[in-house]
């Protein structure tokens, strides 16, 4: 729920070529995650203005920019959302919470947009041990089979309404 800046990638010199040179030019990606609440857009033109006011030594920061996504929040309280809450609440054996994650997938703001009386959920399978969005990602069986199951009691639930 709170804004933060990654550097996924760096494109410079590797270690076992480095010598002790100024190097001409480097490349670096970098994500920015917008929380709910503020504008991507402007974000972005902050982080720019940062980086160009902020280049080292002179540097020629040339800066390319490429999609923008929006922040979303769910709304909830609707009756999918409580069947779902209830779905979880039923395959963990314990009340379920929300964590409010995923609100920087750029889709569910457009999604949102489209189709404004849709109740968006994004549930995903994921454990401390997971490494999540990492090398060697992984999903615990057991927390897979509990997530198969809620969402079948989900569909139960709601195909009743």
């Amino acid at each position: 729920m709170k804004p933060s800046i990654s550097v996924l990638a760096i494109d410079a010199p590797p270690v076992r070529e480095a010598i002790n040179q100024l190097v001409p030019t480097a490349r670096a990606k970098v994500s920015m995650r917008i929380p709910p609440g503020q504008d991507g857009k402007k974000a972005l033109e902050a982080l720019v203005a940062h980086l160009r006011a902020n280049a080292p030594w002179g540097v020629d920061a040339a800066i390319s920019q490429e999609s923008v996504g929006e922040p979303f929040t769910t709304k909830t309280g609707g009756p999918a959302y409580k069947a779902m809450k209830s779905a979880l609440s039923k395959a963990w054996g314990h009340k379920a919470v929300d964590i409010g994650a995923g609100g920087t997938i750029p889709f569910l703001h457009d999604l949102a947009e489209l189709f404004p009386n849709a109740e968006i959920m994004v549930t995903g399978v994921e454990d401390p041990a997971s490494r999540a969005h990492g090398p060697d990602e992984s999903v615990d069986l057991d927390e897979l089979e509990r997530a198969c199951l809620a969402e079948a009691l989900f569909l139960e639930k709601l195909g009743k309404r």
